[in-house]
């Protein structure tokens, strides 16, 4: 079996959710005869490839015309080396990226999808996979009939692969840029640039809900909070649909899928697609004024409490802690 492992990238780094994805091929190739590859796609790759290819064999395709990630061409490429290297398992983390452009690929290559995966297994020499439905109610068992395989999974399901001690293979391919499609034009990104963490790779996630009501209470009592505790910040659907937060920061069955070791939060009822996005958190805490939210349900630890006075306490008393701890070393 041929495995192809298609890489996300801030143009130094892959991404941790890749990580994930590799690990995942690595789990379902325990048999003779199985390679792993990883596919970066980009321009000036020299940094992605050179960190990618500390966890596994890396295939770049680096021109100019696939400098920002357009579907129509991402998908074109991605389906020419799959093709030209026999691929069986095409394989990606699950995230806007591969929403965007696997589907796509998997249509070109004539192929079966299946995606959100968070298990799998072998029955009668055939791989099924595990995923979720109705925002986490029920968990599908799938068989894929036909081929090749285009699986997108969950990066909270599967561990990062480890770095390796020594260094793996490096190919570039060539393309011809002029031939790839053009329906699609990149006008920008509406993003904001921020020194926290990504909320999908943060050991400590601290999320607002419908209780914060705007952005300077966002950045004042979550913001500040995660700052506290060097955490990243998240939100719920309320606040994105309010204009208070923005998109990228959604925890929740459309949103981000996050599994941090710990969860806060804040002024969030606990919608059952909410619950979807970070129910995996391996300790959720959270602070709610109405005793029979149902978040309390999920969480490890609660507080009935008003957010807007215990938050400010909250991180007074951690910033002591730190400035304390400073002065003691």
């Amino acid at each position: 079996m041929n495995i192809l492992v298609l890489l996300e990238h801030d143009q130094r780094t892959i991404r941790l959710a890749s990580r994930s994805a590799i690990g995942f091929a690595r789990s379902v190739s325990g048999e003779p005869g199985v390679t792993i590859e990883c596919l970066a796609l980009g321009h000036d790759l020299g940094f992605v490839a050179a960190d990618a290819a500390r966890y596994a064999s890396v295939l770049t395709v680096d021109h100019e015309a696939l400098e920002h990630p357009l579907a129509d061409r991402y998908a074109r490429v991605i389906a020419e080396v799959a093709t030209a290297r026999r691929v069986e398992l095409l394989v990606a983390a699950s995230g806007t990226f591969s929403r965007d452009i696997l589907p796509r690929a998997a249509a070109l290559l004539g192929g079966v999808m299946v995606s959100e995966v968070i298990g799998h297994e072998r029955r009668d020499g055939e791989l099924v996979f595990r995923r979720p439905m109705y925002a986490g109610a029920v968990t599908a068992t799938v068989r894929l009939i036909g081929g090749p395989k285009v699986v997108t999974v969950r990066p909270s399901a599967y561990e990062p692969v480890a770095e390796s001690d020594t260094g793996f293979d490096m190919e570039s391919i060539e393309i011809d840029g002029a031939s790839l499609p053009d329906h699609i034009t990149f006008e920008g990104v509406a993003s904001k640039k921020s020194a926290r963490p990504d909320v999908t790779e943060a050991r400590i996630v601290v999320s607002g809900g419908r209780a914060i009501k705007n952005s300077e209470d966002f950045e004042r009592l979550i913001g500040g909070l995660a700052d506290a505790v060097g955490g990243a910040t998240g939100s719920s659907r309320a606040l994105v649909d309010a204009g208070i937060t923005p998109n990228e920061l959604q925890v929740g069955q459309t949103g981000k899928i996050v599994a941090p070791d710990l969860y806060l939060a804040l002024g969030i009822s606990g919608a059952v697609q909410h619950l979807a996005g970070m129910k995996n958190s391996k300790v959720i805490a959270a602070i709610n004024t109405d005793p029979d939210a149902p978040i309390f349900e999920m969480a490890d630890f609660g507080l009935v409490a008003n957010i807007y006075e215990v938050v400010p306490r909250m991180i007074e008393r951690l910033s002591v802690a730190v400035e304390s701890t400073t002065v003691d070393r």
